[in-house]
Formats: structure tokens, sequence, C-alpha cells
């Protein structure tokens, strides 16, 4: 994989400037600068997130996600708890990082 500048590509804040620039590999060295070892449990939920964006216009709040995430895949993986297991801290804020969309409006 080659070497990613991610100094150019994110803001200030370290998200992506240009969510339409997202590739597997832009999103395994975001995942690399938040300690995360991205599994396959990690994509699904990423095209997730993705796919809130494309309808929405805009990354989820923790407790949209929560929601978007039980409606799609189930009560099992729609949990707060599930969720802060694969993106500790803020599941809406770094996953949304990850997945290369702008930060959710209620995070800090």
């Amino acid at each position: 994989m080659a070497d990613i500048d991610l100094a150019l590509l994110c803001d200030a804040r370290g998200f992506l400037k240009n969510s339409q620039i997202w590739t597997d590999a832009i999103a395994e060295a975001l995942a690399t600068e938040e300690n995360i070892n991205l599994t396959p449990e990690h994509w699904e939920i990423l095209h997730l997130l993705r796919s809130y964006y494309d309808e929405f216009e805009e990354s989820p709040a923790n407790r949209a996600l929560v929601n978007w995430v039980k409606r799609h895949k189930g009560a099992d993986k729609g949990n707060s708890i599930y969720l802060m297991h694969l993106f500790p801290g803020s599941p809406a804020r770094v996953g949304s990082r990850i997945a290369g969309l702008p930060k959710p409006k209620n995070c800090l």
C-alpha cells in the first residue's frame, strides 16, 4: 500500500476534506491513526455510516447511529456497547472519521 499523506487530505480535526475520495486504503490509514485494526465488523459499520450519509447528507450522532445500525443489522449490533467496542470513545465521531465523512454536528 502506498503511503497516504493524511495531512493533505484531512482538515485540522483529522476528517477527510472530500468524502468522495474515500478508499479502503484511506480508511485503513485513518484507522491506524485511531489505533484500530479494521475487521469485517468494522467495515460493516463503516459502510452503514456511509449509507446514512448518502441518505441524510450528514454524519449521524451516536443515538442516530445506534438506531441506524439496529434498523439494518439488528439489536445485537445496534447498541452502544457493540459500537463502543469497535470505535472506542465516540462511535459516531471515530466511525465517521474513518468512513471519510464530516464530523457529526453534536460531537465534540
